[in-house]
């Protein structure tokens, strides 16, 4: 569950062909939490309160290093005030580049919420590259491309998300219980 299209869009890409993916949108509290996990874990408790029905909602931090994490669980809304060329700005002279995602896929049932995290590590840019992705995909480079110039097929396959999703993937086919 997401209200960003550009995710609902790689999760579907991601389970394409093994399992139907619905987008619904719905308007969630704002969690506080260093944790994405713990963010992840309140909005999935949530949303089965209104729907009462299995789902799963995701929650990614962007965290640097020479930022001390920053900007962390809070990477949307710094995004939204700074833009990729803020960060650029506060990176300006530094030599540690190094960053990663961090995605938490909550998935809640009437059993509870479990939680499954994916990571990928890689570099801030100096300069935005590749048209494609969304976010801060332009300016993090892992394995010599930005998530930007990654296709999105290729993309969902190496992901922090796509990691977080095989996570819940592998648990929910070999020892999901429904309830």
């Amino acid at each position: 569950m997401t209200g960003n299209a550009h995710k609902a869009e790689e999760v579907a890409s991601f389970f394409k062909g093994t399992a139907d993916v619905t987008h619904i949108s719905l308007d969630l509290p704002e969690y506080r939490s260093e944790d994405v996990g713990e963010i992840a874990r309140g909005k999935a408790q949530y949303a089965y309160a209104q729907l009462t029905s299995p789902l799963i909602v995701d929650d990614t931090g962007f965290f640097i290093d020479a930022l001390r994490g920053f900007p962390g669980p809070y990477a949307a809304y710094v995004l939204k005030s700074i833009g990729n060329t803020g960060i650029l700005r506060l990176m300006e002279g530094r030599p540690d580049r190094g960053a990663r995602f961090i995605t938490a896929i909550a998935f809640a049932d009437a059993g509870g919420v479990h939680v499954f995290k994916g990571t990928i590590e890689g570099q801030i840019t100096t300069a935005p590259r590749g048209d494609g992705g969304f976010g801060y995909d332009p300016i993090f480079d892992t394995g010599g491309k930005t998530l930007a110039e990654i296709p999105l097929e290729e993309k969902s396959r190496i992901s922090h998300r796509a990691r977080a999703l095989t996570a819940f993937h592998d648990w929910f086919i070999t020892a999901y219980q429904p309830r």
